[in-house]
C-alpha cells in the first residue's frame, strides 16, 4: 500500500494549479517589493540594525521548532561578528551557536551560489560540530544509514506510538538527493517563492540526514526567497511566522506527505505562512527605528556605559520587568550603582517607574513620539 507521498509512481514529478494560488502569489510579491523598497528608503545603518535584527530572529525560531532554545544574545553576537559589525554588549557564542548562524548566513549571504552534496554536508557538519545529536552519537557530514530501522516522525507514549511519516529507505538517498539538487540549481522556470515551496516540501520529505533536516530545509527556504528578492539582506523571517503557526504547519505537511503529488494546497499554505511572515515584518521595523531615533534624540545627553548597555536591551525588548537588582545584575555593578544610574536617567527624562504599583518598583522607558522616515510614520 503507498501511504506516502514518496511511493507515488511519479515521484517527485509535482503538480500543481497556478490559477489556485495566483493571487496569493501576486499579493507576497507585491509585500516584498514594499518592503525591500521600505528599506531602501532607511540609512545604511538602520537597514544593517534590521538585518541583523531578522537573520537573530530566524536562527532563534528556526532552532525553537526543532525544540532547541538558543541563548538570543550569542546568536545575535555571532552573527554581528560575520558580519563585521560593531554592537554593544557583545559576548562569546558556543560553537553549536556559531554552526546555526553559519549555515544560514552561507545560505542567504551566498544565495546564488549552486547547491552542492558537499555544501550540504558542511552545513550539517555545522549544525552538529561533537558529532553528537544531545547524548547520541550520530551520522555527520553523509546521508543517513537508517542501521536501527526506517527514519519515522513519531508522536505518542511508547506502546501507543503513531507514525506520521517515514522517510524514503537509506539506500534511495544518493539519487534522490541528485534529482533534487540537479532541480533546485536548474530550473529557472518556476517562480523563485513558488519553487521556495516546493523545494521546502521536497527536501523534508526525503530527509536526507540523520538529525537536522528542519533547519536545514528552512535554510534553504531563506537561500530561494533571498533569490527571489534578488538581495542577500534578509528583512522578514518565514521561520518565524512557521513557529507561530507550527500546529497548522505539522498539519498541512503531513496531510501533503500522506497524499497525492498534486500539492496546490500546500503551496498555498506556504504563500499564506509568507504573506503573513511579511506583514508581521513592521512591527520588527518599527522597533529598529524607534531604537534608532532614540540614540539620535540622546545623541549630546551624557550616558554611562553601564546605562547604554541596558538601556539597549530595553530597546532590543526587555524580557520582564526592569527592576534596580536585575539593573545591577546584568550591569555587574553594585545595588547603590544601580539605583544611581536609573536615578540619574529619570531625571534626564529617559525613564520613568511604571505605574502598576507592586512589591518592588519597576522601571520603563518613557514615551516617545512617532517616527518618520522616508516619508512613513511609524
Amino acid at each position: 500500500m503507498k501511504v506516502f507521498i514518496h511511493q507515488q509512481d511519479n515521484w517527485p514529478n509535482f503538480t500543481w494549479d497556478s490559477e489556485g494560488f495566483l493571487k496569493l502569489l501576486s499579493e507576497a510579491r507585491n509585500l516584498q517589493g514594499r518592503l525591500l523598497g521600505k528599506m531602501e528608503s532607511l540609512g545604511f545603518d538602520l537597514r544593517n540594525e534590521a538585518m541583523l535584527d531578522t537573520l537573530t530572529l530566524d536562527v532563534l525560531k528556526s532552532s525553537e521548532i526543532e525544540g532547541e532554545f538558543l541563548n538570543p544574545d550569542q546568536v545575535r553576537s555571532s552573527i554581528a561578528r560575520r558580519l563585521g559589525m560593531e554592537i554593544a554588549g557583545s559576548v562569546d557564542s558556543d560553537r553549536n551557536v556559531d554552526g546555526v548562524v553559519e549555515m544560514m548566513l552561507d545560505a542567504t549571504q551566498n544565495n546564488f551560489k549552486p547547491l552542492t552534496t558537499d555544501r550540504l554536508f558542511d552545513w550539517h557538519a555545522a549544525l552538529f560540530p561533537t558529532g553528537r545529536s544531545g547524548m547520541y552519537k550520530i551520522t555527520v557530514a553523509d546521508w543517513r544509514k537508517d542501521t536501527t530501522g526506517p527514519m519515522q516522525v513519531i508522536s505518542g507514549a511508547m506502546g501507543k506510538e503513531k507514525v506520521h511519516f517515514q522517510a524514503p529507505d537509506s539506500a534511495r538517498l544518493e539519487n534522490e538527493m541528485n534529482s533534487f539538487i540537479a532541480w533546485f540549481n536548474k530550473n529557472k522556470e518556476i517562480d523563485l517563492v513558488v519553487k521556495a515551496a516546493i523545494a521546502h516540501l521536497w527536501f523534508v520529505t526525503i530527509h536526507p540526514f540523520e538529525d537536522g533536516n528542519g533547519r536545514i530545509t528552512r535554510a534553504l527556504t531563506d537561500m530561494l526567497l533571498a533569490q527571489s528578492d534578488n538581495s542577500s539582506q534578509r528583512f522578514y523571517s518565514m521561520s518565524a511566522q512557521i513557529r507561530l503557526e507550527r500546529k497548522q504547519y505539522y498539519e498541512i505537511l503531513e496531510k501533503t506527505q500522506k497524499g497525492e503529488l498534486e500539492i496546490t494546497e500546500w503551496i498555498t499554505w506556504f504563500l499564506t505562512c509568507l504573506i503573513n511572515a511579511l506583514k508581521s515584518t513592521d512591527s520588527a521595523l518599527t522597533g529598529v527605528l524607534f531604537k534608532a531615533d532614540f540614540w539620535n534624540r540622546h545623541s549630546k545627553t551624557l550616558i554611562n556605559e553601564r546605562q547604554k548597555k541596558l538601556l539597549n536591551k530595553i530597546l532590543d525588548g526587555f524580557d520582564g520587568k526592569l527592576t534596580s537588582s536585575k539593573w545591577a545584575k546584568i550591569a555587574k555593578c553594585s545595588k547603590d550603582s544601580a539605583i544611581r544610574d536609573i536615578n540619574d536617567l529619570i531625571e534626564k527624562d529617559i525613564l520613568q517607574k511604571e505605574l502598576a504599583g507592586g512589591r518592588s518598583t519597576n522601571y520603563e522607558l518613557k514615551q516617545m513620539p512617532a517616527v518618520k522616515y522616508g516619508g512613513i510614520l511609524y
